[in-house]
């Protein structure tokens, strides 16, 4: 991992780049440091800034879910507990996952029906798993394993889940881990690893391959891989209003990226890795047909060092970020919102410590999570 300062040794090292060097010094972040400050209430408003108002605090939360006909916010903890907003727990995985810096629970979405929760989280072997529940309300019933993968090595497990305006179900996995992608998995369409998938869970057991998906009907490729050429997906989100996919996607040692899905495409995008990082050629690697970043910055500066991508805003209560994307790096902190028509205008709008992953509400209004603890709403400076 690229070492950064302060950071607890629990960090998801899954948000770090580099896999080479030292671990940072373990220390416990919520004694060494302070939490990030909120402006005052009598703050006048400033267009181009934002606030975030702490409305919870749970145990490194990472993945964020709404349920339909439901006002409770769905956290997952990276400890292995699904909790809403106020606390209750729904689901307990915490003596299951395993407890790596890149492990754990990692992601959770509900089906659009409101009737299943599906979350992604690594076992004690590292083996990934999406799981689903039924789920009623108030208790979750009926645990089957829709999908497992083999890990190589304990990093780069992605984990984002989301389900599409198409109704399908969207499953981000990582490499597979270690530096550079040893094994190649990014541009083999003969393994899972290094791509996002496109299922339908409920369509047959343990799920059916979507008709159009692009590779459904090609001999020797995986029928689930809807994009690939990715290094660690760790987040992504499709815009509400238009449906294009926004993807963030964690870097090795210069450029973290952002890459952009038009609502139209058929799937099929080879967003690079590991021909390239970023726009750059990486290590002679040999790739086709690839798709550029809409977004990239450099690890050189800043203390960047993961990318953690968004939402573009479609909520009503801040009507000059309407039509931007947002998205922030983890280890900088810093939160930028990017016109979506000309996403490398970005400009930072404010800060999270330890920023891990963003939310959206059912009515486009959106949060942030930091590895803290700490479950932020978004407002209006």
């Amino acid at each position: 991992m690229r070492p950064v300062a302060a950071l607890a040794a629990f960090v998801l090292v899954t948000l770090t780049a580099c896999a080479q060097e030292p671990a940072p010094v373990p220390l416990d972040p919520v004694e060494s440091a302070a939490p990030t400050p909120e402006p005052a209430e009598t703050d006048p408003p400033e267009r181009g800034k934002l606030r975030f108002k702490q409305i919870a605090k749970l145990e490194q939360p990472v993945a964020f879910a709404v349920r339909k006909g439901d006002d409770r916010l769905y956290v997952a903890e990276q400890t292995g507990r699904l909790r809403t907003s106020d606390g209750d727990v729904v689901i307990d995985l915490s003596r299951e996952v395993s407890g790596g810096n890149e492990q754990g629970l990692l992601g959770v979405a509900f089906h659009p029906s409101g009737r299943w929760v599906y979350l992604d989280w690594t076992d004690a072997r590292g083996r990934t798993h999406v799981t689903e529940w039924a789920f009623d309300g108030s208790k979750a019933t009926a645990r089957r394993d829709v999908l497992t993968q083999d890990q190589p090595y304990p990093n780069h497990n992605g984990g984002q889940l989301a389900f599409g305006p198409d109704g399908h179900l969207y499953i981000a996995l990582g490499d597979g881990g270690s530096a550079g992608d040893p094994q190649g998995n990014g541009q083999d369409l003969t393994t899972l690893l290094g791509k996002i998938l496109r299922i339908d869970p409920r369509g047959g057991r343990p799920y059916k391959i979507p008709e159009d998906n692009p590779f459904a009907d090609q001999k020797g490729a995986k029928p689930e891989i809807w994009a690939y050429g990715l290094r660690n997906p760790w987040r992504f989100g499709f815009d509400r209003d238009t449906g294009d996919l926004w993807i963030g996607d964690v870097g090795q040692n210069a450029w973290e990226e952002v890459d952009r899905q038009p609502a139209g495409s058929r799937g099929g995008e080879n967003y690079g890795w590991n021909a390239r990082e970023g726009k750059s050629r990486f290590r002679g690697a040999k790739g086709r047909d690839m798709v550029d970043p809409v977004i990239t910055y450099s690890l050189d500066e800043g203390g960047n060092c993961s990318v953690i991508a968004g939402y573009v805003y479609r909520g009503e209560k801040i009507p000059w970020l309407r039509g931007r994307f947002l998205y922030g790096d983890f280890c900088a902190g810093w939160i930028k919102a990017a016109p979506a028509d000309a996403p490398r205008e970005g400009a930072e709008v404010g800060k999270v410590e330890q920023l891990s992953s963003f939310g959206e509400g059912h009515d486009g209004e959106l949060y942030a999570l930091s590895l803290r603890g700490p479950l932020y709403r978004i407002e209006p400076a």
